[in-house]
């Protein structure tokens, strides 16, 4: 039975609602997901195969079952398809292929003192117990942003556990950056003030706090307290380079919006994102969807909006550089998500059309330097496969190295590079659990690629999920090298490209030479680019090794002699360090002691007891 028979075959159980539908493959895998208003008028429209575009055709010839999830509207079924894209990763949608999460600037709740802090990403869970604003494309803008807003409301920037611990203020108050509230210096109200002023910046208001700065600032003048004149001057100039830094000017237009401008060539895409928050610019990002080159560039724009706000609240409003289908659905989805009114426009003239045009600028040179990158890796690609004996240029390269301090948390990396660089998400790192191999950088190397590739043998036995390497490159020598061929021999991959690549003469960089099983060893003149391209996968490596067990260890340096304690959990241990203002001060106390610290029972508190004192 083709495709098209099995999916004649689902009709009849099929109700006439709106709905998500997933088309498998042969060995279960999904392929499409598609919403639907009318799920069974929308399925039945594959059956038809003589009018359906080629890629369409092949989806429908592939598929060998189908599943379906009803949904109340449409606009939920537009939510949900995204969400099924985003994390089954289909090959015939079109996918955001985007490693890097959105910043934000971050107040914390539920303390009397609120920390600011900068927040990579972060969970539902982390935005029910803080008041995000964002987001922010890079990370650099977050961290000028806060440096500024300390310069002008004093927040602290600290961990709970510093403050809590702190007997005198720290260097940010001497440098004007904090108005030192865990000694006392600033009372409740007047911090809670101050928090209250952050927020109001960051959502837009900053002209009517700089406005009552001002005031501030006259009132001390004519008093003739100069000194805090000028300490109210010096706050109102951090206002105005805040909103200063202005890349593009977004007249005309509310305070928060978002720009998606899409500009494609030669079957390959770039949308160009600018992010308006609080009427101030805060970045722009270059987004490269993988898509089918048939594929309209409306419909790429449209399912590229739908997958963007997945983990990202949607502005209030979305300007669009093309025409797509359902506007006012995509509307009515994001507004579900956000739990507000969103608009979405595609702008034809005035200030809102001109910030789209600028957009699109963008986005065809942002196109025009990823092809040239591009056309440089397939050059340097060719060149890997001629030196290493490879049938073809390399899609995936994994790149190996391992980390230690004289055998103390010792850890394995793997990265990944390909045509399109380095694929960040799918870098792996193993923390070395036989504690025979710490310190012993052959039999660390041999767990690494024992865990990788036995994983890899039963996620991916046929090797079809594209989770198997081209090529392997190993950070050391002839004894790396020997050890790694050996696991792989052992688990009957032998055939695996493998090479190594170590420093020579005096480690230095330039005389690298490199190992093949079976082959004499080689070098590179200094100056070839094969040289310089296999460095970078090589450093890399290293770095990530490093950063992993740096990582590790400070996890591990910074662990409260609390958080292994049974029944002591986050809310218990933050009571705790509060009151007694660290671990080893809980540990040195008495029961007593104990018993009087806020939230904490007599019982807990002689657990606690019992387990420090015995």
């Amino acid at each position: 039975m083709d495709g098209a028979d099995v999916i004649r075959a689902q009709l009849p159980l099929l109700p006439d609602t709106p709905g998500v539908y997933r088309m498998l493959g042969a060995d279960g895998s999904v392929l499409y997901v598609g919403k639907a208003k009318h799920l069974k008028r929308r399925v039945a429209s594959y059956t038809r195969t003589e009018g359906l575009p080629n890629r369409t055709r092949r989806m429908v010839a592939l598929t060998r079952a189908m599943e379906f999830v009803t949904t109340p509207t449409e606009a939920e079924a537009l939510l949900l398809e995204a969400n099924l894209i985003r994390s089954l990763l289909p090959p015939f949608n079109v996918l955001v292929k985007d490693d890097r999460s959105f910043s934000y600037v971050v107040i914390g709740r539920g303390h009397e003192f609120p920390r600011l802090m900068h927040q990579r990403g972060g969970s539902a869970r982390n935005a029910r117990e803080t008041d995000r604003f964002g987001p922010y494309a890079a990370p650099h803008l977050v961290g000028m942003t806060i440096a500024t807003l300390q310069r002008a409301f004093l927040l602290r920037t600290c961990d709970d556990g510093v403050f809590a611990s702190r007997t005198r203020p720290c260097l940010q108050h001497q440098i004007k950056r904090c108005s030192a509230p865990c000694v006392g210096r600033a009372s409740e109200e007047e911090y809670a003030e101050q928090v209250q002023g952050v927020r109001d910046v960051l959502s837009g208001r900053s002209a009517q706090v700089q406005a009552e700065f001002a005031e501030r600032m006259m009132a001390s003048s004519d008093r003739l307290e100069y000194e805090d004149a000028a300490r109210w001057r010096d706050r109102i100039r951090a206002l105005t380079a805040l909103q200063s830094r202005q890349d593009i000017n977004l007249e005309g237009v509310i305070d928060e919006a978002d720009v998606l401008a899409l500009h494609a060539e030669g079957g390959t895409a770039c949308v160009q994102a600018f992010f308006f928050r609080g009427g101030r610019n805060q970045g722009t990002r270059a987004f490269f969807p993988r898509h089918d080159r048939e594929e309209e560039e409306a419909d790429i724009l449209a399912a590229f909006a739908a997958q963007l706000y997945q983990d990202t609240p949607p502005p209030a409003l979305l300007l669009l550089s093309h025409d797509i289908a359902a506007p006012d659905l995509l509307a009515e989805a994001l507004s579900l998500r956000a739990g507000r009114r969103v608009s979405v426009e595609t702008p034809k003239r005035g200030p809102k059309r001109r910030t789209v045009e600028h957009a699109l600028t963008n986005a065809r040179d942002a196109h025009g330097r990823r092809l040239a990158e591009r056309s440089t890796q397939a050059v340097l690609l060719d060149g890997v496969a001629k030196l290493f004996g490879l049938p073809a240029p390399p899609n995936r390269i994994e790149i190996y190295d391992t980390s230690h301090i004289q055998g103390a948390f010792p850890v394995g990396a793997m990265v990944v590079a390909g045509p399109e660089g380095f694929q960040r998400n799918a870098y792996r790192r193993f923390f070395i659990r036989d504690p025979e191999a710490a310190g012993d950088d052959y039999a660390m190397m041999r767990e690494t690629f024992f865990r990788r590739f036995a994983r890899a043998r039963k996620d991916d036995p046929d090797r079809k999920a594209g989770l198997w390497p081209d090529l392997i490159l190993v950070d050391g020598g002839l004894g790396q090298l020997n050890a790694v061929h050996e696991v792989l021999q052992t688990l009957g991959i032998g055939e695996l490209p493998l090479a190594a690549i170590a420093k020579g003469p005096d480690r230095n960089a330039g005389r690298e030479r490199f190992f093949q099983p079976g082959k004499p060893v080689f070098d590179l003149p200094h100056n070839d680019p094969i040289l310089h391209f296999l460095q970078r996968l090589r450093d890399e490596a290293h770095r990530t090794a490093i950063d992993t067990h740096r990582a590790r260890r400070t996890k591990a340096i910074t662990r409260s002699r609390i958080d292994d304690i049974p029944g002591i959990g986050p809310a218990r241990k933050k009571a705790l360090l509060h009151h007694f203002g660290s671990s080893n001060a809980v540990a040195s106390a008495g029961l007593t002691d104990l018993e009087a610290a806020p939230g904490i029972s007599r019982a807990v508190a002689r657990m606690l007891y019992e387990h420090f004192h015995g």
